[in-house]
């Protein structure tokens, strides 16, 4: 089974492709690629291999077929339904975030505990928490995202695995585990932000 290494690189591959396309390449070595995504020439022929892309050395790869066999992989051709919970700062710049309509996500209503945050009429809704359940197991969704403060991201995680949600990306500054039939991928700004300063400064203090 691919871990979740390997599905980055496809991505990072995939969008690397699509601004080659831009550019009027047809096709592309494993070297362009790789100067493109930061890795390694031979890495990037060993994940085509593992997911059978095709292309020889000469030739190369032809750009419209690999990103199509990438679509493919990584299910772009299709629409993902997704609920947020968590209408704070962040889940409202979530909510209008428009490089998830490029990557097939579409986020079709968003939960909150705060009664002056519901919008129920908006193109978003913004909906009570207790409506979270019926409307997962309502609409069939298997996707969520949550964008609460830490001290409430393990209970809203409970309930939507509870409520049927198999994949979560969790925006809460907190690191969240779930049984082994739900994917969770943590992205944790704060800490990012933290990792930049604290390498540009050693950067500075070791030149």
């Amino acid at each position: 089974m691919p871990n979740k290494n390997d599905v980055i690189r496809l991505s990072r591959y995939r969008n690397a492709l699509i601004r080659l396309r831009a550019l009027n390449f047809v096709k592309v070595f494993s070297d362009n690629l790789a100067d493109a995504t930061g890795v390694s020439a031979v890495q990037v022929r060993k994940d085509f291999s593992t997911f059978d892309i095709s292309g020889n050395r000469r030739g190369g790869y032809e750009v419209d077929e690999v990103i199509k066999r990438l679509n493919k992989i990584l299910d772009k051709d299709s629409i993902h339904n997704f609920i947020e919970v968590g209408a704070g700062n962040l889940g409202r710049a979530l909510l209008h975030y428009p490089g998830f309509a490029k990557s097939g996500i579409k986020i079709i209503a968003c939960f909150d505990i705060d009664p002056a945050k519901y919008k129920p009429d908006a193109e978003i809704p913004v909906l009570p928490i207790e409506e979270l359940d019926d409307f997962v197991k309502k609409n069939e969704i298997r996707f969520g995202i949550i964008s609460t403060p830490d001290l409430a991201a393990q209970q809203v995680l409970v309930r939507m695995i509870s409520a049927g949600i198999k994949g979560i990306l969790n925006f809460a500054p907190i690191y969240l585990r779930g049984p082994q039939d739900c994917v969770i991928n943590n992205i944790n700004l704060e800490s990012e932000i933290e990792n930049i300063v604290y390498f540009v400064n050693f950067a500075e203090e070791n030149k």
